[in-house]
């Protein structure tokens, strides 16, 4: 396994090389994104919103489920939780989006609080995002934020460099996965994986076709990410269901729009 070129980022400009990266290897990481004093602001606010008992945030699992033993997750925390609207809404991360793919603005598709739970945890299986997601346009991307130190011990992940060429694969089912590599043909090699340790308050954005795989959790303590996923302004709705857009008056073949889907950068 390599060890990826870490990427120093504090700023709200992406640099030439995060976005010559990015484009390349459809991922990149982002150390220090947030401050301390806003890192500890975020572990108090996911906290908040994975312990209540919200109304339009939806919780994927219940504890002793078999995905929760995979991802213990909370989709659209930031309309349960004003202070995770404060991160999730922010055009610090959506402009980061729109400069690291060039679009020329960049909407909220959702966010998620993704909690990889400590013992009987289980290894997110290699997968690519688009395929679950809504849109018939590929470009989306997601930011990947970690409120703990993340190595192989705790969750962290590993991508595929350039693995974001590769379309029309299949979706992975997270309980009963099927070897994504098999679909490759040669076109892929798992050991090329890169190994993507973080300290707390950095992150990585990666393209919803890229390869990603996250470790199993073996501490005796949650591992807690802020996830947050961007579409291109314009990214075109295929009428498939998902649990962010059903219900939301979009129309097939219609761009996304709304208060659902704001546009932040």
């Amino acid at each position: 396994m390599n060890t990826v070129n870490v990427l120093n980022a504090r700023q709200l400009q992406a640099t030439e090389q995060q976005i010559r990266y990015y484009r390349e290897n459809g991922f990149v990481q982002l150390d220090d994104v947030i401050t301390p004093e806003e890192l500890a602001e975020l572990r108090e606010y996911l906290d908040e919103t994975m312990g209540a008992a919200g109304s339009n945030a939806v919780q994927t699992d219940k504890a002793g489920g078999a995905y929760y033993k995979v991802l213990n997750q909370r989709v659209n925390t930031w309309r349960d939780h004003g202070g995770m609207g404060k991160f999730s809404l922010s055009e610090r991360f959506a402009g980061l989006a729109r400069q690291l793919t060039g679009a020329s603005g960049m909407r909220l598709f959702h966010d998620h609080a993704l909690y990889k739970m400590p013992q009987d945890s289980k290894p997110t299986p290699w997968h690519q995002d688009f395929p679950y997601w809504p849109m018939k346009d590929s470009g989306a991307l997601s930011l990947w934020l970690t409120l703990d130190d993340v190595d192989e011990n705790n969750g962290c992940m590993m991508f595929i460099p350039k693995s974001q060429k590769l379309k029309n694969l299949k979706s992975v089912d997270f309980l009963e996965p099927h070897d994504l590599f098999d679909e490759t043909k040669g076109q892929t090699d798992r050991n090329t994986a890169v190994v993507v340790r973080m300290k707390a308050g950095s992150c990585t954005f990666h393209d919803g076709l890229t390869f990603h795989y996250a470790h199993a959790n073996q501490t005796d303590r949650p591992r807690r990410v802020l996830a947050i996923i961007f579409m291109p302004d314009g990214t075109i709705y295929n009428g498939k269901p998902h649990v962010v857009s059903d219900g939301q008056n979009l129309a097939a073949g219609e761009p996304f729009r709304g208060p659902m889907f704001p546009l932040l950068a």
